[in-house]
């Protein structure tokens, strides 16, 4: 939390939340829609990571969320879990046409406690 600096005394807050799954579960499509209203059916798969800000006033402060968009390949995660370091929050994605993606929540949410993220469990 700090000060915007305009010298009202607001306060500006700033959270970082990862976005995890597998490959082409909507994570992307996700943060397009959160960040900016758009939705693309034919959007290419993420390498590496992306980040987008959305800014929204709540109770008359400016809040941040700083939405982490990371690859769901194997071949990535040993980068993309780099960036799990700091974030407040983390959104598993998977695809409810496609079961191998939900089993795969497991596995995602062991990567998280390795990188030593703490998170609620909702009974999965």
């Amino acid at each position: 939390m700090a000060d915007n600096g305009d010298g009202d005394g607001a306060e500006e807050y700033l959270f970082k939340v990862v976005l995890i799954g597998d490959s082409a579960v909507g994570k992307s499509n996700l943060l397009s829609r959160f960040a900016r209203n758009e939705f693309d059916s034919n959007s290419k798969a993420t390498i590496g990571v992306e980040f987008q800000t959305q800014v929204v006033e709540i109770d008359g402060k400016e809040v941040k969320a700083q939405i982490w968009d990371t690859a769901g390949q194997e071949r990535f995660r040993a980068v993309t879990s780099a960036y799990y370091r700091g974030a407040v929050g983390a959104l598993v994605v998977y695809d409810i046409s496609r079961r191998g993606t939900f089993d795969g929540i497991k596995r995602w949410l062991e990567e998280l406690t390795s990188e030593c993220f703490l998170f609620v469990s909702f009974g999965i």
